[in-house]
């Protein structure tokens, strides 16, 4: 499974799970984490000026453990 995150510029992150491995609440913020790190790299004041994350209802993004990292993170 890929997941990819992009904006108007292009690829921000690229995440490949590997085979036999499942997403989680755990490895999502972890993937986030990623990302954040790859806006501050790739998009210099982005998170300054706030990102939005579009996510729909699956476990791993609706789980506890993700809602408490977006909150902390906004």
């Amino acid at each position: 499974m890929a997941t990819v995150f992009w904006d108007a510029k292009g690829v921000i992150l690229l995440d490949i799970l590997p085979q036999g491995q499942c997403i989680n609440a755990a490895r999502y913020c972890n993937t986030l984490d990623r990302l954040k790190e790859a806006i501050r790299r790739k998009r210099r004041g982005l998170l300054r000026r706030g990102v939005v994350l579009q996510h729909d209802n699956a476990t791993p993004h609706s789980a506890t453990f993700t809602q408490q990292w977006l909150q902390r993170y906004g």
